[in-house]
């Protein structure tokens, strides 16, 4: 009888842990029997903490629940949230510090029992409960009470992507958490992990629903704004799609004509430019100086409250090398901060760290605002808050500032991806990009010395100067002895040959081009040794990327079209077989990034063979190997063949959709010359020979037929096809529908070189 009054056997005793788990679970999913543990006895979870190694985590919930009713004493709620934190936070630090790598639920026992037994929506509950009363006597939560429980909800969701999936599924509690904003001393918690929510969110959450969203950003300073910015670049861009068919135009186009609505971000962005003040304040603290930024003592505090302040064990890392820098000993644990000699004296590089994370945020935003629906109305703002000119002057001493050797941020070298100077100079590159693209407020990039130098080389040539060039404030310009363009030049130069700053680096500079070619433009850039430099990375460099190389090329079309003086730079520095050899097997090497420069070759020799009585002109198209290369017929047959073979309608991307352009260049020239009956007659003689007759032709009438369809709707692509090839739309067209025509007698109409036995032009491809 001792045996069945006695305590039970572990086995038994074990199967009985596994039972109460698994009725907690069936009852989770069902909604019947037992869902949180306040459903169970106490007696009977303290009976079985021990060996289910629950470190008491049940009995704590149990007793938080029994504490936490309306009218309950808030102290004793607080008291049980302290007991029961360190339990989570400990896991949380150590699966942060880890890289977030992958973790199991078995890896964070402690988060799974308390998010088993109904912590979650228990705090949750405590949060909002009086939000939803009618009562006005209610207990108000002290600020260090929200403080924690928000803490341990992160700590969650930090350790468990189901807990963060949880809470982003309410809409309620989302915003709810935006109301707590307000509030200073609970911002940062807040903000942290609104962030991680919204980052899992499937639906976009609507800037408008949030309560008094111009008054709550008005309220914040200028570290909240900062950081808000984090929460902001969520709802502002464009989700990832995932899947690269998705990218597809055929499938972006099919999208857009089902929805036809602005997305949720463009609706978003416009609400942010609502904002009173927005954008200008966004513009200072891009612009500010560190010596401008909060003391020590405000960072160190941040540090203290949130340890994830500059994501993962990014802080840890900065930190150590902050007391390193110093001979000052690291606090082992974020709570020592504050009794840290550390506190009082922050070093100039951790200034400086902590500057950088700001900006990133806000270049970001400042970006994505600069490619959307709104980006007149944006850049007219950015120009008159003097954005470009404050930049430049934080160029050389913050934005491309030099770097001691011994000065490793992440545990890693300065091309860490982790970085935050990394992340910031990409968000600042991409932010020239976007401004100078295709906008005449471009040459604020510049100074008054560098605008009177392009007026000079305007003068001399004997052209008059663009649109925009006049138009242009010069209130608004940089300052200094340098302007912005010029001094990203100048580092563009000193980068290492494989850096991936390369690649953002040359599209800054070839949006700057971009759009209608302007002669003084390219001559000022050519005096600078861009062309040399370029021609030095594609040939004798050892440059292996192609995202760089391809951004070279395209930046070398740029610099190169149209302009004689280019080219005859071009063969001083291609002046043996060997450079023109390596020159050409790069571009061959893949015709989809190079295909832009080959456009503004073929496009060059034309405009340069209508200029025969000019000797100079003459003397370049007899001397320049590039331009005797695309001289010969069989050449520019060749690549023609080879732009139309390599892509079809289901492929077309934005990156690649040029090349159906730079064939259509092709045609479009030789159709002034009356040749293009030539040219697709030779396309059709090369099918025949690669024994594929009629799939080549067939595959064009398809991507000529597409073209229609994306082109004809779109505004923006139309004018910046026309800027790019000095060729009006309408001729565009016509050689597009002249091409297409049905008219089997028409010798310029694709259709009639293909045989009826392997015609096939009737089959929908526009359907996804």
């Amino acid at each position: 009888m001792a045996t069945t009054e006695g305590p039970e056997p572990p086995r038994t005793r074990r199967n009985s842990n596994k039972n109460i788990l698994k009725r907690i679970i069936h009852g989770q999913s069902s909604g019947r029997a037992i869902s949180r543990a306040t459903e169970i006895s106490e007696a009977l979870l303290q009976e079985r903490d021990q060996q289910g190694q629950w470190h008491g985590i049940p009995v704590l919930l149990q007793r938080l629940y029994d504490s936490s009713h309306l009218n309950s004493d808030l102290s004793q709620i607080h008291s049980i949230i302290k007991e029961v934190s360190p339990f989570l936070s400990m896991e949380a630090m150590s699966f942060v510090t880890e890289d977030r790598r992958a973790v199991q639920k078995s890896n964070c026992p402690n988060t799974y029992t308390f998010d088993l037994f109904g912590g979650i929506d228990l705090l949750v509950e405590i949060l909002m409960r009086p939000t939803l009363t009618t009562q006005t006597n209610v207990p108000k939560m002290s600020d260090d009470l929200v403080k924690d429980c928000l803490s341990v909800l992160y700590n969650c969701c930090i350790c468990m992507e189901g807990v963060t999936k949880s809470l982003a599924s309410r809409d309620d509690f989302v915003m709810f958490l935006f109301t707590l904003m307000s509030n200073k001393k609970t911002f940062l918690q807040t903000a942290t992990l609104i962030e991680d929510i919204l980052g899992v969110r499937k639906e976009m959450i609507q800037l408008e629903d949030i309560p008094n969203l111009p008054s709550l950003v008005q309220s914040f300073n200028q570290q909240q704004l900062a950081n808000f910015c984090r929460i902001l670049s969520v709802t502002i861009s464009e989700p990832d799609m995932g899947n690269d068919d998705k990218h597809t135009l055929l499938a972006k186009n099919a999208q857009q004509r089902a929805n036809p609505c602005p997305s949720h971000s463009e609706v978003n962005q416009v609400a942010l430019l609502n904002i009173p003040g927005f954008i200008e304040r966004l513009c200072k603290l891009a612009t500010r100086k560190v010596s401008e930024a909060s003391g020590p003592s405000s960072l160190l505090l941040e540090l203290q409250d949130w340890y994830t302040w500059l994501d993962n064990a990014l802080v840890l890392d900065a930190l150590m090398q902050m007391a390193t820098e110093d001979t000052c000993t690291l606090p082992h644990t974020y709570s020592s901060l504050a009794t840290s000699p550390l506190r009082h004296r922050l070093p100039q590089s951790m200034k400086i760290v902590h500057e950088i994370m700001y900006k990133v945020e806000v270049l970001y935003v400042l970006c994505v605002l600069l490619i959307g629906r709104q980006r007149n109305q944006v850049h007219k703002m950015l120009a008159e808050f003097k954005l470009i000119p404050g930049l430049n002057n934080l160029f050389d001493k913050l934005i491309w500032r030099k770097q001691t050797s011994s000065h490793v941020l992440h545990g890693q070298n300065q091309n860490c991806d982790c970085s935050p100077e990394i992340s910031f100079k990409i968000q600042f590159l991409r932010l020239l990009q976007s401004f100078s693209d295709h906008h005449e407020n471009k040459y604020l990039l510049l100074n008054a010395q560098e605008l009177n130098e392009l007026s000079a080389i305007s003068l001399k040539a004997s052209i008059p100067e663009v649109e925009a060039f006049v138009n242009t404030d010069r209130k608004l310009i940089c300052d200094g002895k340098k302007g912005l363009l010029t001094r990203l030049l100048s580092v563009m130069k000193k980068e290492p040959a494989e850096s991936s700053f390369r690649f953002w680096q040359a599209r800054a500079v070839e949006s700057f081009l971009r759009g209608a070619t302007s002669y003084a433009d390219q001559v000022f850039l050519l005096k600078r040794g861009l062309l040399e430099h370029i021609l030095f990375s594609i040939i004798d460099s050892g440059c292996k990327s192609r995202d760089v190389l391809q951004s070279y090329f395209d930046l070398l079309g740029e610099l190169m079209k149209f302009n004689i003086d280019a080219f005859k730079r071009f063969n001083k520095y291609v002046n043996t077989e060997e450079k023109f050899q390596m020159f050409m097997t790069q571009i061959n090497s893949s015709l989809v990034d190079s295909n832009m420069l080959v456009r503004c070759i073929i496009l060059s020799l034309d405009r340069f063979e209508s200029q025969i009585e000019d000797v100079s002109v003459v003397e370049v198209l007899s001397e320049c190997s590039l331009l005797s290369y695309m001289a010969r017929v069989e050449n520019r047959q060749a690549f023609l063949f080879r732009l139309v073979n390599i892509i079809n309608v289901q492929i077309l991307t934005q990156e690649n959709v040029s090349c159906l352009n730079t064939s259509l260049v092709v045609l479009m020239l030789a159709r002034r010359r009356d040749k293009l009956a030539f040219c697709l007659n030779a396309l059709r003689e090369k099918e025949y020979a690669e024994k594929y007759p009629g799939c080549l032709l067939n595959n064009f009438h398809n991507l000529l037929r597409f073209w229609q369809r994306h082109y004809l709707n779109k505004d923006k692509d139309s004018t910046c096809l026309e800027n790019s090839s000095c060729i009006s739309f309408t001729y565009w067209k016509e050689t597009v529908s002249v091409l297409l025509d049905s008219d089997p007698t028409s010798l310029c109409a694709i259709a009639s070189y293909i045989d009826e036995a392997y015609m096939d032009l009737g089959r929908d491809f526009l359907e996804v």
